[in-house]
């Protein structure tokens, strides 16, 4: 074991021999009994892993979902900022992540000590920040709002407050654009959500003139005017389950299709392409999590998420303000 953790230090995950003859769904669904563990899948990683998961869902829901469990552990199939979020709201639970270095280019977008900096400069302005942060970054924030509640959780403040917004700029950009408010961004961005190619999706959509065109609003606005609806990944998800159409241009990560294709097999989903070689757009990141980290993970117990207790009471204030506004807004 000694070994194996000296190579998770520098590769990320447990790099352990796996008997080419288990049937990895099996062993990981008898360790998920014998630790009285939960696997949570965000709806970007791949297949398999969504299959075997107890919930699937979107970052801040899935950590709710863990907290109201009877779980000893939460093995969180996503990236690391999801994993500490699940920490947050259950500290005295053991949370895993399959592979450390499952990060997110949004989240290093915005290093928490020079947005202490920035925060600095607005000294009278209220902090939103999006979920998909560090635990350092909510920690430093009066409000955490997700993409399906930031508009609504923007309109519910005294229209004199002044905000700073973070760190997605065209999520800040899209809630500004929707609410008229002055807000302050910091200048941060998705990867997967800013290199998609406004020419062939325009394409695709000449190709299929009855395939609806839906967006995250992580997407910059050029895509979003386009857009026959923007939502949520969860929001995207019902929506084609809801809308009449037989045919989605989909811009967010390939993995959401999987979910799309199970509830709406009857219907065509096709992935928004990047401005690159690649048919579908997917998050390096989130694709580095595998069936076989998957299942070390949880044999070995690590890679463990681990915070300072400051930072976990600190972080939860926003969040706890968030799903108060959110009661009160019934959202």
């Amino acid at each position: 074991m000694e070994t194996y953790l000296t190579e998770l230090n520098a590769k990320g995950y447990i790099d352990a021999p796996i008997d080419p003859t288990l049937d990895l769904v099996d062993e990981i669904n008898k360790l998920k009994k014998e630790k009285n563990a939960v696997i949570l899948a965000h709806y970007y990683q791949e297949s398999e892993i969504q299959d075997i998961a107890d919930y699937i869902g979107d970052s801040l829901g899935l950590s709710q979902q863990a907290a109201k469990t009877e779980a000893d552990i939460i093995v969180f199939a996503g990236v690391h900022f999801m994993a500490e979020t699940a920490k947050i709201l259950s500290p005295e639970k053991k949370v895993l992540l399959p592979d450390l270095k499952a990060g997110c280019s949004l989240s290093d977008s915005c290093p928490p000590h020079l947005f202490a900096k920035f925060k600095e400069q607005y000294p009278d302005h209220l902090v939103i920040t999006y979920v998909n942060c560090t635990a350092e970054l909510k920690a430093l924030s009066d409000i955490v709002c997700t993409s399906s509640n930031a508009v609504q959780i923007v309109e519910s403040l005294p229209p004199d407050q002044k905000i700073i917004f973070g760190p997605d700029r065209n999520l800040g950009d899209y809630v500004r654009r929707k609410t008229g408010r002055d807000l302050v961004l910091w200048n941060g961005a998705c990867m997967v959500h800013e290199i998609f190619s406004q020419d062939r999706i325009e394409q695709l959509k000449r190709d299929y003139p009855q395939a609806k065109f839906i967006a995250h609003p992580e997407c910059e606005q050029e895509l979003l005017a386009i857009a026959d609806y923007i939502g949520s990944t969860t929001g995207l998800l019902k929506y084609t389950q809801k809308d009449p159409a037989d045919t989605f241009i989909v811009a967010t990560e390939s993995g959401i299709l999987h979910q799309m294709q199970k509830a709406s097999p009857e219907k065509t989903f096709i992935p928004a392409p990047p401005n690159n070689a690649c048919a579908c757009n997917d998050c390096p990141h989130m694709k580095l999590n595998t069936l076989e980290k998957l299942y070390t993970c949880m044999k070995y117990e690590q890679p463990e998420i681990d915070l300072p207790m400051d930072v976990i009471i600190r972080a939860q204030r926003p969040i706890e303000r968030m799903l108060e506004l959110s009661d009160r807004l019934g959202l």
